[in-house]
């Protein structure tokens, strides 16, 4: 009867010495990307085919080379807050895959953000809710069809 007991003893203290390990804290934390700090200028506002709209003689997919109204930043701060204005570009169809793009008005939104590896997550506002993180720059792939937007993307300010 003794040795029951004896084991039973000792698969109970080894059992408990397992299930209390000393890695267990109760929560595990995200690793946040702090790299993203700093302020992000819009640098790019691409379509899906050229377009010259300024009518310089010089086609381009990026909008910011052709329509001089178009700006863009992002500050995202140390304390996990952001702030971002933006203009607004509205684009209307014309004919041939050919589209007239102007300026009207600007929008702006701030929030808290979190990131990881791949991306920025902002919270506080649809206006911006993701970023991929790629290289040096920002990535918001919209892919919208013509005409629309394909994607914004932002450079760090040196």
């Amino acid at each position: 009867m003794k040795n029951p007991i004896k084991v039973s003893f000792l698969l109970t203290a080894v059992f408990l010495l397992m299930s209390c390990s000393s890695d267990d804290n109760g929560s595990t934390q995200p690793t946040i990307n702090f790299s993203v700090i700093g302020i992000w200028d819009l640098v790019e506002v691409n379509v899906s085919s050229a377009q010259d709209i300024d009518l310089d003689g010089t086609p381009s997919s990026n909008l910011v080379e052709e329509l001089p109204c178009i700006s863009g930043t992002l500050l995202i701060d140390a304390d996990f807050s952001w702030t971002f204005e933006q203009s607004d570009v509205a684009i209307t169809g014309i004919t041939g895959g050919l589209f007239f793009a102007q300026c009207s008005g600007t929008t702006s939104a701030t929030g808290t953000w979190t990131a990881n590896d791949t991306e920025v997550l902002f919270q506080g506002s649809s206006q911006l809710e993701s970023l991929r993180i790629s290289g040096e720059t920002l990535v918001n792939n919209i892919d919208e069809d013509l005409p629309g937007i394909g994607s914004f993307v932002y450079a760090r300010r040196q």
